[in-house]
């Protein structure tokens, strides 16, 4: 029989997150005894990242002498000494093992290289000792790629599919399904959060009637509209002159000065200096607090005014929406504060009440989503107004009720005690939004 230097007898290891540090110590003993065998020289443990259902991960890694004494266990110690770590835990881990030869290396199984291509440690077997990085090194492909980027968005088994039914209509499931520890079906609570408020972000700013208009022609009903719109400007700008001149404050041709340059007015695209000229900022000074109101000085209002009104405040809602996204993420953390105050006796760790608010923003995002598409499928589908603002109605008001609904499955309360708590909970929302909105309506302003 060839005897072969270097072999590795490679185990690894899956271990559910519960009896990890139980496990790491019944794991040391083990390896101490597994050298006792004769032919083992030494052993390496290697802590892996969590696999994608958060169970842990170890690899361990024994050196022997020859390929005889590794058959020599396996035919006599390996059922006794794995039989110990299944009385011990059950099914509570699984156990993959292989054999590494020198003969692999030659026929490119594994890449022969001296050290770790993540951090430079010389490396010893399959798994660099230092990082935990494997030592294969290939390259993907374009399809692997893409796989796994948008593979748990398209795949109809993926988790995500198995989180969107009872996230939007199960209040509460998803939270009370993982602070009981059963997670692997579902989505990461934050993975799900933030594809849905990506999603919500490309589809409240992808507009298909404004990217691709000239697919969409007018239809009749909405032409006369525009219309009549511009005919009703026209009298109301001409009541306006008229009240002026009997005032005396125009001359008595200005109509007449009006209608004959009216068109060089419309075309006209410049900033209204007039508006800014005439906006009074005295209350803006009085009742802006004092670290804002000493920069906001009247010539920076009058600058930020001017340069709102040049281009009708599209680059002002242009910052806006670009700060929103981080406001609503900062109040992720201030929510489950509340949460934490209202339920003082829960015995809950905060983490906990932040992972419900991080459920609920997420359903937030979806109901919003389906309330844009649904809205603009009205619009391509010509349904009646009234049809759309029923949904749109009916759907809002489930989002109170769906939290009052979660509130009572995660926390178990009765009705009597959910509801000032729930009542604590909307109006530390109306504030929350309040104030994160005015302060990225002032960022937003400073900045473009």
């Amino acid at each position: 029989m060839s005897v072969s230097s270097g072999l590795i007898y490679e185990v690894t290891l899956t271990i559910e997150s519960d009896i990890v540090d139980t496990f790491d110590g019944w794991l040391a003993n083990h390896v101490e005894q597994m050298l006792e065998i004769p032919g083992f020289v030494s052993a390496n443990v290697f802590a892996l990242d969590d696999d994608e259902d958060g169970n842990a991960q170890r690899v361990t890694q024994y050196i022997l002498e020859s390929e005889g004494h590794l058959e020599s266990y396996l035919a006599e110690q390996a059922t006794e000494m794995r039989q110990s770590g299944i009385d011990r835990f059950g099914d509570q881990f699984s156990a993959s093992r292989r054999i590494l030869r020198e003969t692999d290396i030659a026929d490119g199984h594994v890449t022969a290289i001296e050290n770790c291509m993540n951090c430079g440690k010389a490396l010893t077997g399959q798994y660099c000792g230092n990082c935990g990085q494997r030592a294969r090194s290939r390259l993907i492909s374009m399809w692997e790629l893409l796989s796994d980027a948008f593979g748990d968005l398209f795949e109809i088994d993926s988790r995500i599919w198995r989180t969107l039914g009872p996230l939007l209509v199960r209040p509460g499931k998803l939270t009370y399904e993982y602070l009981q520890g059963r997670r692997a079906r579902f989505m990461p609570p934050f993975r799900t959060y933030l594809v849905l408020s990506i999603l919500f972000f490309l589809v409240l700013l992808f507009d298909p009637k404004d990217e691709f208009g000239i697919f969409f022609e007018p239809t009749d009903e909405q032409a006369q509209q525009s219309e009549d719109e511009a005919v009703e400007i026209g009298k109301i700008r001409d009541e306006v002159i008229e009240d002026l001149i009997a005032e005396g404050v125009l001359p008595p041709d200005a109509l007449k000065s009006e209608s004959t340059n009216g068109s060089d007015d419309e075309a006209d695209d410049g900033p209204d200096n007039e508006d800014c000229t005439e906006w009074s900022l005295d209350d803006v000074e009085s009742q802006a607090p004092e670290w804002l109101a000493r920069r906001l000085t009247r010539e920076r209002l009058q600058a930020l005014c001017e340069k709102v009104v040049a281009d009708d405040g599209a680059a002002f809602a242009d910052k806006l929406m670009d700060n929103i996204p981080a406001a609503l993420f900062v109040l992720l953390p201030l929510m489950a504060f509340v949460l934490k105050l209202l339920y003082p006796l829960s015995k809950r760790y905060y983490v906990e009440h932040l992972l419900f608010v991080v459920h609920f923003h997420a359903f937030f995002f979806l109901i919003l989503i389906m309330q844009m598409l649904f809205s603009r499928l009205g619009a391509v589908l010509a349904l009646p107004e009234s049809v759309v603002a029923i949904a749109l109605v009916m759907t809002s008001l489930y989002i109170p009720v769906y939290l009052y609904k979660a509130m009572r499955r995660v926390y178990g309360q009765r009705h009597l005690v959910t509801v000032p708590k729930f009542l604590g909970v909307v109006v530390a929302y109306f504030v929350g939004i309040l104030g994160t909105l005015a302060i990225v309506g002032i960022l937003a302003a400073f900045s473009i």
